[in-house]
């Protein structure tokens, strides 16, 4: 009975310490609502729209008869990773969007499964409360290279072009810790989570040229949901079919334009060949002294050659 006893202790003392350990290391300590967006916005210019899962923040510029391009942003930097390929479209005189994902930036963190149906429907959505019904040109960058390839699978009608950035493109493995229901999402939210600030910079060949980019990154670390929305991200990404998105989008004949970063040290360019096997009518951009932001490393090849290809799509 006494060794019992000490087990049950020996439980609840373990458990007491995790809940304190997750407390500390959880970044999360605010909610996300109006109050807090009006806060935000001096810094995060853009608006917002409620869809069914949600509030979007977006930000849209241009003249409104523009031909529309839609960015799509990565795994967890918010759209403003966008801002020199959103002035560029801008300034060319297209009708340009951008937007955050769920979890991230300003739009709302629902209970939700993170998988590429939730996006699709985030993205369509958008672009019905904006009133676009043409077609569009879309942009993904790395785990926005996956929605938009989604997308493009499952609305080709919607699509003029599709521009891919050093985009995921494959199912990750992850180890069985992290998807073991409870100890997964606690394991992410208490040891990748509260590093991801610091982490950004491992994007860029020379960070140094970017001083302040982990800074502008956090403030969005601090809302309820933002580990859960890139824990369920990844989860759901692992279990991916690529291979099936990409043979829908090579059959719609969509034109794909493929750019990437020749040192890119978080998806490595080897991998543009997979993409090239399974759309052989893409064309292909490699960007030397640029790891995995090209469109932010060397700004004006990467908007030279965004510009002269989409003019060439009827």
């Amino acid at each position: 009975m006494q060794a019992l006893r000490w087990a049950v202790l020996a439980i609840a003392l373990a458990g007491v310490g995790g809940a304190g350990y997750y407390h500390v290391r959880n970044p999360e300590h605010l909610t996300l609502d109006d109050a807090a967006r009006r806060a935000a916005q001096a810094q995060s210019p853009g608006a917002f729209v409620t869809l069914s899962d949600g509030v979007t923040h977006y930000e849209m510029a241009g003249p409104a008869n523009g031909r529309v391009a839609v960015l799509v942003h990565g795994f967890s930097v918010p759209s403003y990773i966008w801002d020199p390929t959103f002035a560029a479209l801008r300034d060319a005189g297209y009708r340009v969007i951008r937007y955050d994902l769920f979890g991230r930036g300003l739009s709302d963190r629902p209970d939700a499964a993170y998988d590429g149906a939730f996006y699709d429907r985030q993205l369509d959505q958008l672009l019905a409360a904006l009133k676009v019904d043409g077609k569009i040109d879309l942009f993904g960058l790395s785990f926005g290279g996956y929605v938009s390839a989604h997308y493009a699978a499952t609305h080709p009608q919607r699509l003029r072009t599709l521009t891919l950035v050093d985009p995921s493109n494959s199912a990750p493995r992850l180890p069985w810790q992290m998807t073991t229901p409870l100890l997964g999402p606690y394991l992410f939210q208490t040891g990748a989570v509260p590093g991801m600030a610091d982490n950004q910079s491992g994007d860029f060949l020379h960070p140094e040229q970017f001083p302040g980019w982990a800074e502008r990154y956090r403030p969005q670390m601090q809302y309820h949901g933002f580990g859960r929305a890139l824990y369920r991200s990844r989860l759901a990404l692992s279990h991916e079919d690529f291979d099936a998105l990409y043979a829908a989008i090579a059959r719609a004949g969509t034109p794909v334009h493929l750019v990437w970063g020749r040192q890119d040290p978080t998806i490595p360019v080897a991998q543009a060949a997979r993409l090239r096997a399974a759309m052989p009518s893409l064309t292909y951009r490699e960007i030397d002294q640029s790891g995995h932001l090209p469109h932010m490393e060397q700004t004006a090849l990467f908007n030279h050659d965004m510009l002269t290809w989409l003019a060439a799509q009827p």
